[in-house]
């Protein structure tokens, strides 16, 4: 990719990079995040049972997706109903929008009409090298998408997603309430376009592979996250202490448990912390689909003796704000504990 596209991340991080090797902060990296065990194929789970007539096989089908979030909170679907044409189209235009000019990206905002702000890159409130994030993305709110007037290929092709991958999301979420026993329209009523969005992620080749994150660690916010990456090796999740490699899967989408889900479910869903590791030679490119429900949405377990308090979607996120601005992370899900007991 042309050089005058690529955000200015090097420039940008010069004074912390320097600052870490002038001090005991050798890398971004602690002793034991290195310890990669070797790749893994997340649990690949058949969709396409959940349309079967065969009632038992459509019910096997909802029990691997709960026991998958249950015990990894990461999965992949195959058969989704998405065709590969759609992902083709995209990451020919994809490509396209992320090499744009970075002075047209950063300041105009107006790429397919996407809202101001939509573009964003780096960590720009990273306070040390662990922090610092390798990436551009572009951040589209759901809205800007199926309201566009524009007819041109990217434009109709994302559409075209963001419809399906809406529908998708829905049926996991009710799947994974109906296996909690509850068959409710929470999701439908609050989990609309209006709170819902695409992310575009790109991320550069880096000379620095070896110090910096791509994505630093973190959890999902939102209920569900539904994510389609190319062949380029980078996604790792944390699964019993442990930093796991996750392998790509041409054929599948990968589903990533978030903060509320853990929260609604009680614990019995499981949101994983996970990151994004740096190529020192290849760029990497990823598509999200972040299932949220609207700021005033009031968040509460379906089940009795809550391990959270309640609290809405609005303030869950201003907490994450706050604590992302003071500290350079997330803390999410540990604030809002009950401490029982305390006196």
């Amino acid at each position: 990719m042309d050089s005058n596209s690529n955000p200015p991340l090097h420039e940008a991080y010069d004074m912390l990079l320097s600052k870490s090797r002038n001090s005991n902060e050798q890398s971004g990296f602690d002793d034991d995040e290195v310890l990669v065990v070797e790749e893994t194929e997340l649990p690949a789970i058949n969709v396409s049972h959940l349309a079967e007539s065969d009632e038992v096989r459509r019910e096997e089908c909802k029990s691997e997706i709960a026991k998958a979030s249950q015990e990894w909170g990461f999965f992949q679907i195959v058969n989704h109903g998405i065709s590969n044409d759609v992902f083709s189209v995209l990451r020919v235009e994809r490509e396209k929008i992320f090499k744009q000019p970075f002075e047209k990206k950063s300041k105009e905002n107006k790429l397919f009409n996407f809202s101001t702000g939509s573009y964003r890159w780096g960590a720009p409130t990273a306070t040390c090298i662990r922090q610092l994030s390798w990436s551009e993305a572009f951040h589209i709110p759901l809205t800007d998408i199926l309201s566009s007037t524009d007819s041109n290929t990217f434009s109709s092709t994302i559409e075209e997603f963001a419809s399906q991958v809406s529908i998708l999301a829905k049926t996991l979420a009710h799947i994974l309430a109906e296996k909690m026993g509850h068959k409710c329209s929470f999701f439908e009523e609050n989990c609309l376009p209006s709170s819902c969005y695409i992310r575009l992620n790109r991320y550069p080749p880096c000379p620095l592979a070896s110090e910096v994150h791509g994505l630093m660690p973190h959890t999902d916010t939102a209920f569900l996250t539904i994510l389609h990456q190319d062949q380029v090796r980078g996604l790792q999740i944390v699964k019993d202490g442990k930093w796991i490699a996750v392998k790509p899967n041409p054929d599948a989408l990968v589903i990533i448990i978030g903060d509320l889900f853990q929260a609604w479910s009680n614990g019995v869903y499981k949101s994983l912390e996970h990151r994004v590791m740096t190529n020192p030679k290849l760029e990497r490119f990823s598509m999200a689909y972040f299932f949220c429900p609207s700021d005033d949405t009031l968040i509460e377990s379906c089940t009795e003796a809550s391990k959270y308090r309640n609290f809405s979607f609005g303030e869950y996120r201003q907490e994450v704000r706050d604590d992302v601005q003071k500290l350079g992370y997330k803390i999410g899900l540990p604030k809002f504990l009950i401490r029982r007991g305390a006196t």
